[in-house]
């Protein structure tokens, strides 16, 4: 594991990322931040914290599971851990702004659009991502981004963050071997 980003500089990643969402979502249309599990709900809440002591509207706060919305879920070895999704709003004619922490293929920002469409007709759905490593599979992008960072197709970037991992910082981490048969 080699670290990509330092405590400090996720920092600075995230304050971007608000400052691009703060003056790019309109201030008086009624606003629902939803992050996906795990650290996507982590920055989320971090951003509608601060969202919370800039904007007068009320701002709907929500966490989306997307386990089963995934299409790889298949392919994957064991039982899949399987979390509530919280989401208690009506989605209906809101702006949705949608977290993330790490933006790759676009599967899962996929799953999580069709997780949110079970859920309501939003007006609108924007995407916040922490980072953007780039290999896209599907054609998806991200509306506001932290930091950009390149990184080889055999690694994925992990984020961690320090409610969930006790230190906030990003890494490059090797794709586990699968053995050959």
């Amino acid at each position: 594991m080699r670290r990509l980003l330092t405590a400090q500089q996720v920092g600075r990643a995230l304050s971007r990322l608000y400052r691009l969402i703060r003056s790019n979502l309109p201030a008086k249309e009624p606003l629902a931040v939803i992050g996906i599990r795990t650290r996507g709900e982590i920055l989320a809440q971090r951003i509608v914290q601060r969202l919370r002591a800039d904007r007068t509207g009320a701002i709907d706060h929500g966490v989306l599971d997307i386990t089963f919305y995934r299409d790889d879920i298949s392919l994957r070895k064991g039982m899949p851990l399987v979390r509530a999704t919280e989401i208690d709003f009506d989605l209906d004619g809101k702006v949705v702004l949608l977290v993330d922490d790490v933006l790759q293929t676009g599967r899962s920002i996929r799953a999580a659009l069709d997780a949110i469409a079970d859920f309501g007709r939003p007006k609108v759905i924007r995407l916040a991502v922490l980072i953007d490593r780039g290999g896209r599979e599907l054609p998806i992008s991200a509306d506001f981004v932290g930091a950009n960072v390149t990184a080889p197709a055999e690694a994925r970037v992990q984020v961690h963050l320090k409610e969930h991992d006790d230190e906030d910082g990003a890494f490059l981490v090797p794709f586990a071997r699968r053995p050959e048969k």
